[in-house]
Parts: C-alpha cells; sequence; structure tokens
C-alpha cells in the first residue's frame, strides 16, 4: 500500500512537470528540429539520419561527404565512399562516423614463423577516405578506437603507414602452456576489470595517433603455433572471452565497429588576416560561406600529418547542427515539446517508476528470504574455504536464466518432496535444479549445516553439491547434471533382459563406496536417510552418482545416533527406526540391503506384493531360508550369475537384520562387495575363496563368498512374518 501511495505521488508530480513544461514552450520547435539538412534533401538512410554536411543525393552533401543510401537491403543501409563500410550513426557534436567494416586488421587468422619480426603491412593499402590518396575528410579516431591483440605469446608494435613507420603503441599476450587459464570474469563478469583483457591470451591498448592507415610489426615468442588476430575497432566492443578465430571471422565479415573522427578539409594551413582568436589557425576567413553558417557557431582547427581541417560547433546555450544557416537554436527553444510528447514522457517515466519499486520490492522479497534462510550462517560456514564462498551462494535472477524462467519443458521429474530442473549456468555448466516444495522452518539451520557439509563432500560416487540459492521462500539446491537417468529407470523397465548383471553387481560396489565414505570418512558422519534405486543416478557409463541429499543428517562424533522426525520411502524404510524415530548408520544398511534384494529380483519394493501378500522384504525373508531363492530371482541374474548370487543374498539378509546392532557396517558391506566383485571379475581360486572367507566372516555361524550351508534362520534371525 505504502509503494502505491509512492507510485501515485510522484505520477502526480511527473504530470504537473509535463504539463508546465507543454505550456511554456513555442511551437516553432518541431521545425527547428527537422532543420538537420539542406532544403528539399533526404536526411535519413533506414534507422540512421543523415544531418549536413553529409548527404545521399546530387548537392545535398559538402565536397568528401556524400554518402550512399543502399536500398536492396531491408532496411536500407548507409554506406560510406566506395560501400566497403556501413554507416550506423553519425555524431555532429563529436564530428564523428561509427561503420562497421573489415577493420583494420588481418583479412584471416595467419601463424607466425617460429621466432624473428615480421613486417605485415596489409594494412597500408586501406584507405579511409573517398580517393587513393590521404586527403579525405575521414581518419581513425584515436578517442574512441583501440588497438586488440588476441593469441599465445605474441607481441605487436602499431606503428604508422607513412614515412618512416613511427611507432605509435605496442602490447603482448602470453598464455599458460601447461593448463587452461584461470579466469574468475567467467564465472563473475560483473567487475568493470573483466570488460579489458591485460596480457593474458589478450591485450588491448589506446591508439594515440588517429591516421588514415596503419601497419603493424609482430613477433612470435618462444615459436609459439596457435592462431591470433589483431585490429583496431571501437572501445568497449571487444571481450576477453572472444576468441582469435571469432575476431578475425567478424573482420571478414565486415562486421567490426569503427569510430572515424571527419573534418573539413582546408587547402591551407596559414592564417587568414583577420584570424587572430586561437584553436582557429585553420579555419576559413568567411565561415558564412563555407561550413559553419549558423551565426550561432564557431570553428575549431584540426592538425593532421599532411592535411588541416576545420570541425564547426554551437555556441554554448545553442544546440542544432552549426553547419546549417539556422541550425542553432537556444535551449529555450531546444526544450520545447508539444503537449503529444509531454504526455509521452508521462507514461515513459511513470512506467519506469513503477518498475522501480517493482524492482526494489523484489529485491527485498529476497533479502528478506536470505535472511530467513539464514544466508549469513551459510556466508560464514563456508567463508572459511574461500573456493567454496566464491561459487556456494548462486542468486536467483542466474538460476531463472540458467531455467528460462523455471519453464516448464525444463522439468526433469516431479517427486513428492519438489521438483528437479535441468540449467545451464552462465559458465555453461550443466546443472540439475532441486526446486523443494514445502521446508518446516525449524529444519533450516540443519538445512544450512547439510548444504556446508555437502559442499565440502568430494566422491566420485556422490552427485556434486555445486551450490544454494536462498532468495526463495523454500531454499534452492543446485547439483552437477548427471545424464544417463536412474538406477530405478534401467532395472525395471518393460524388457526381459535388464543391467546385466555384471554391471548390477558393480553398481552395489560403488554405492556401498559412497555409503561408506558418508559413514566413516567425511568429516562428520553423515546419513542419508533415503536410500533407494530412484536416488542412484548414472552416468553415460553406468557409474553411480549418490544423489538427493535434502533428508540427509549429519551425526556427531561423540554420538551413535540422533532421534528425528521419521524420514524415508516405505519399502526401503529401517523398520527400527520408523517404530522408534532413532536415525542410526544402520538405517542406511538396511535401505542398502534392500537395494540388493532389487538386484538380484528385479521386483520394486514399494509395490510388490507376492501370492500370500507378503511385500518383498518379507517375501525374501520367508523363502531364503528354504533355498528357494529361484523362485524371486530375476531369470536374467540366474543365469548370467553364479554362486556370488548366492553370497549377495546372504549379505543382503544381514543388512536387513530385524535388531539394527546385528546388521554389519557400511565399510564392511563395502569389503564384502568388493571380495565377490573380484571373484567375478576374475576367475576365483579355491585359495582366493578360503583367503576370501577369512576375511569376510563376521560371526561364528556365517561365512560369505560361496560358503551357502549354513542354517538360514540364524542369518536371517527373524521369524516368517504373517502376510501384510
Amino acid at each position: 500500500m505504502c509503494e502505491f501511495s509512492t507510485f501515485l505521488t510522484v505520477t502526480r508530480t511527473l504530470l504537473l512537470a509535463a504539463t508546465t513544461w507543454a505550456a511554456l514552450l513555442p511551437s516553432e520547435l518541431l521545425s527547428a528540429q527537422r532543420q538537420i539538412g539542406l532544403p528539399g534533401c533526404p536526411t535519413s538512410c533506414g534507422d540512421v539520419s543523415v544531418p549536413y554536411p553529409f548527404g545521399i543525393a546530387p548537392g545535398c552533401s559538402l565536397a568528401g561527404f556524400y554518402l550512399t543510401c543502399d536500398t536492396t537491403h531491408t532496411p536500407p543501409r548507409l554506406l560510406l565512399g566506395n560501400g566497403t563500410l556501413q554507416v550506423t550513426g553519425i555524431s555532429l557534436d563529436n564530428s564523428t562516423v561509427r561503420v562497421l567494416g573489415p577493420g583494420i586488421g588481418f583479412p584471416s587468422v595467419l601463424r607466425l614463423p617460429t621466432g624473428g619480426w615480421t613486417t605485415v603491412d596489409s594494412w597500408g593499402g586501406l584507405q579511409w577516405g573517398l580517393s587513393d590518396d590521404d586527403s579525405g575528410p575521414y581518419i581513425v579516431s584515436e578517442a574512441h578506437n583501440e588497438f586488440i591483440l588476441r593469441g599465445c605469446y605474441v607481441f605487436a608494435e602499431l606503428r604508422l603507414a607513412d614515412g618512416p613507420q613511427p611507432l605509435i603503441t605496442s602490447c603482448g599476450a602470453v598464455c599458460d602452456p601447461d593448463g587452461e587459464q584461470v579466469d574468475e570474469c567467467e564465472l563473475h563478469a560483473s567487475g568493470s576489470h573483466c570488460k579489458r583483457c591485460y596480457g593474458i591470451g589478450c591485450c588491448q591498448m589506446p591508439v594515440p595517433i588517429g591516421s588514415m592507415a596503419y601497419v603493424v610489426r609482430l613477433t612470435s615468442i618462444l615459436g609459439w603455433d596457435e592462431p591470433f588476430a589483431a585490429l583496431i575497432a571501437e572501445e568497449g566492443w571487444f571481450e576477453p572471452n572472444i576468441t582469435a578465430e571469432a575476431l578475425s571471422n567478424a573482420e571478414r565479415t565486415a562486421i567490426v565497429p569503427i569510430v572515424l573522427a571527419w573534418a573539413i578539409v582546408n587547402s591551407s594551413s596559414q592564417p587568414g588576416p583577420n584570424e587572430t582568436r586561437d584553436g582557429r589557425a585553420t579555419c576559413p576567413n568567411d565561415l558564412g560561406s563555407t561550413g559553419c553558417h549558423s551565426r550561432y557557431s564557431s570553428c575549431t582547427s584540426t592538425h593532421r600529418a599532411s592535411t588541416v581541417g576545420y570541425t564547426c560547433g554551437c555556441w554554448d546555450g545553442y544546440q542544432g547542427n552549426p553547419y546549417l544557416p539556422d541550425g542553432c537554436q537556444g535551449l529555450s527553444i531546444g526544450l520545447g515539446v508539444g503537449s503529444g510528447a509531454a504526455l509521452l514522457f508521462l507514461v515513459l517515466a511513470s512506467t519506469f517508476v513503477f518498475r522501480k519499486i517493482k524492482s526494489q520490492r523484489k529485491k527485498r522479497l529476497r533479502q528478506r528470504f536470505f535472511k530467513q534462510n539464514r544466508g549469513q550462517l551459510l556466508q560464514q560456514l563456508v567463508s572459511q574455504r574461500a573456493d567454496i564462498a566464491e561459487r556456494m551462494i548462486i542468486t536467483l535472477k542466474e538460476l531463472e536464466k540458467a531455467t528460462n524462467n523455471f519453464d516448464k519443458a525444463r522439468e526433469l521429474g516431479d517427486g513428492g518432496h519438489g521438483v528437479v530442473y535441468k540449467g545451464i549456468l552462465s559458465s555453461l555448466h550443466v546443472v540439475a535444479i532441486k526446486k523443494s516444495k514445502i521446508v518446516v522452518q525449524r529444519e533450516i539451520n540443519a538445512f544450512i549445516n547439510e548444504v556446508a557439509i555437502l559442499s565440502q563432500i568430494n566422491h566420485r560416487n556422490i552427485v556434486k553439491l555445486i551450490g544454494c540459492c536462498l532468495e526463495t521462500e523454500v531454499p534452492l539446491l543446485v547439483y552437477e547434471f548427471i545424464t544417463n537417468g536412474t538406477l530405478y529407470h534401467h532395472l525395471h523397465v518393460e524388457a526381459q533382459v535388464s543391467l546385466s548383471w555384471k554391471d548390477r553387481l558393480r553398481i552395489a560396489v560403488e554405492t556401498a563406496r559412497a555409503l561408506a565414505y558418508l559413514h566413516s570418512f567425511a568429516s562428520l558422519p553423515i546419513i542419508h536417510r533415503d536410500i533407494k534405486s530412484p536416488n542412484i543416478l548414472l552416468n553415460d557409463n553406468l557409474t553411480v552418482k549418490l544423489s538427493d541429499f535434502g533428508a540427509s543428517r549429519h551425526i556427531p562424533v561423540d554420538q551413535t545416533g540422533v532421534d528425528t522426525v521419521v524420514h524415508g520411502t516405505f519399502g526401503y524404510l529401517d523398520p527400527t527406526y520408523y517404530s522408534t524415530g532413532h536415525l542410526t548408520e544402520k538405517s542406511d544398511v538396511y535401505s542398502f540391503g534392500v537395494i540388493l534384494i532389487e538386484l538380484i529380483t528385479r521386483k520394486k519394493p514399494v509395490s510388490y506384493r507376492s501370492a500370500q501378500g507378503y511385500s518383498l522384504v518379507n517375501h525374501f525373508i520367508t523363502i531364503l531360508p528354504g533355498a528357494n531363492l529361484d523362485h524371486i530371482l530375476d531369470p536374467q541374474v540366474i543365469r548370467e550369475g553364479g554362486g556370488e548370487v548366492v553370497d549377495i543374498a546372504l549379505l543382503a539378509a544381514m543388512c536387513i537384520k530385524s535388531v539394527s546392532e546385528e546388521r554389519p557396517t557400511m565399510r564392511q558391506v563395502e569389503m564384502t562387495l568388493e571380495s565377490i566383485y573380484a571373484a567375478k571379475e576374475f576367475d576365483s581360486s579355491e585359495v582366493a575363496d578360503e583367503e576370501f572367507e577369512e576375511n569376510c566372516t563376521w560371526d561364528n555361524s556365517l561365512s560369505v563368498g560361496g560358503t551357502n550351508t549354513v542354517d538360514m534362520k540364524t542369518v536371517v534371525n527373524i521369524e516368517a512374518p504373517a502376510p501384510s
């Protein structure tokens, strides 16, 4: 309400100002504004204005200022001289012309010889005037252009093309031959220093002397055989991320912007008998009969190597075209607008104010969410690691741009806890962005602590957390993008043949490695709390990437568990944790045991029901003591597997024991699976079996590694359940 009141107040003020302004101004403004060319002469070509002394029709320009309007294009193009340069803007105040053309540069990417100096004079033949000599009205503007060199281990000298070719500027560029260049501007390009190049891969230098043509002297340092490009272009056009090939392509396709300075050429540099004022030595004696026609204009001399000239300007307090008799008008007239212009001003100003207020409100809302989501706490947690702090916190604007404002077409999946989007950051990294649907405020602190912990995890089988955004009501998480879907989708395809048994065994090993790392080797032990096949991602090589740590919890070093609100997925959820709410690392072990059962049976733990009404885990427990595994095993596993299938079944039974203390640790599970996989990968000998049994015996009643003569009821340690 306060913002709307402010908007109304500002609108009333603007309306009053516009009305007063319109009432004060005479009607002769419109005619004065149109007087930019001679009477009866066209004054525009396409979207470019053509003021006198320029002209595009016979008799409409001074000598040397004739331009061509090429109407074969849509819109028409304004051309300079022989048509090699396209004019995009003319300034009378600065006496400049902005053009697009082949640039003052090499016609293609060249490779320099190893060592030694090489003089390249291809620039010398490119003239900016309308004739073959240098007496035309145009030179390269020294105030608006720069010399650009792009390449590696190249040194360039820019020289004037005339006479002894004096040196006017130089610069060099080097690269790191052993690796990529480290440039923070690739990720954070907002700093002013990121708009220039200071010698790593490229360099930029001012052009101190304007001229019609230049030559460059180059040398290749260390024999570096890489493409390079060198040219003169408008200051601010080049950015460090433009490659040498792109520069040369821009030069070849005539899209390099260059600013030319122009002046009315005078044949003599000697002052007239009545010329006594400083700065007018080359101005003509009778201004009214030559260039500066307005009685409210003055002349300024220009000096060049072989020609002299002058430009005209309106007096202080006047504006317009000084080259026309009544071109310079007083500011009181120049400020005039009609009532229609006043209304347009009101509309534009009101729109601007409204957008500004809306933008400020949006900014304040983001700041409130950032504070609400404990952004300062996260900054403190990650500030101890500068490399993490620089990339950890990502703005909402960046993620909106990465996902095209969270376009539905970018959705990768929509689950119960949130939506995952595919995005492309400004650094060109492809990421997965998780947008949760709801969050409990009391868990924000725990969430931020988890983000700080996960940001430091570096394991090849765990999805990398890139960063987070705290500027929304519910924080957004940004992960590396994994291309090949989930274990669930690969395992439960409609076809009779799914993942090979060898791949399934390796996936089990890699998942166990990831969990063992979280439990035993992370800086603080982390319990995943939602282990299931949809959360096991696979890359193009079917390598495991454990994902979805939104429910994860860390366990203090001096504790074995924590009491939490129960979280997980039925079918995978540890019944002990479900009944007590006490979370330990053995809860992840139980869920992993369900994964092993899913791998050998190819049955879905969430939805499976046997003929007797058992769930997958209960059915497995029921048939295991009677050695009737073939009733539930995947036929593909029976065909492709060997004795290790029984080993996996026994290991799964250990993991899903009803008493959590009797379950192995994930480190023990990992070591056992490594041995089973090694026996599968390489022919297991009798010696290997003996060593394996010796290393993997956990109690006196069970050894895993080919022995299947144990009492299955002892292994499972649970009575056959009733149907559920």
